[in-house]
């Protein structure tokens, strides 16, 4: 089962369980594959939105409530702030788990190891074989601040 139609099925079961939090969320996730449908049949290289696109949509929008939940928690507003928790929390399901943070460690540690990086210079390199061996797995963001401190010692 694809994960678009994985998707559509949970949002037809929110729908019969009359669940309005994650029926809005669901609208906003199939609203944005509807986009991405468009951008890739109208774009020089016409294509199937696949479950990669679609995967590179949710943690597009999973990077943005977790940016609103930050001023929500700012400014005190309880209430926008539970929405967005709850709309990350539905996103998220359709990812991968994020490893935590000691793991991201240990595996920047590694691939600085077998890359022979030194200095900040390397970081590209480092990002870029992160990026090759565990693209689903790693919160970039993270990784870039772990390989900022590993790197500059």
């Amino acid at each position: 089962m694809s994960l678009r139609d994985k998707i559509e099925d949970d949002y037809k079961n929110a729908l019969k369980s009359k669940e309005k939090n994650k029926i809005s969320t669901y609208r906003l996730i199939l609203a944005g594959i509807k986009d991405v449908d468009i951008n890739n049949r109208s774009g020089a290289e016409k294509k199937e939105t696949d479950d990669e696109d679609i995967k590179k949509l949710l943690k597009k929008m999973i990077k943005q409530r977790s940016e609103s939940i930050e001023i929500y928690k700012k400014n005190n507003r309880n209430d926008l702030l539970e929405i967005e928790q709850g709309e990350m929390i539905v996103l998220s399901e359709y990812l991968p788990k994020q490893l935590n943070e000691e793991d991201t460690k240990k595996i920047c540690s590694e691939i600085i190891n077998s890359t022979g990086a030194s200095s900040l210079k390397d970081m590209g390199r480092v990002m870029g074989e992160l990026k090759k061996k565990h693209a689903d797995t790693i919160d970039f963001s993270k990784a870039g601040a772990i390989l900022k401190q590993l790197l500059n010692k």
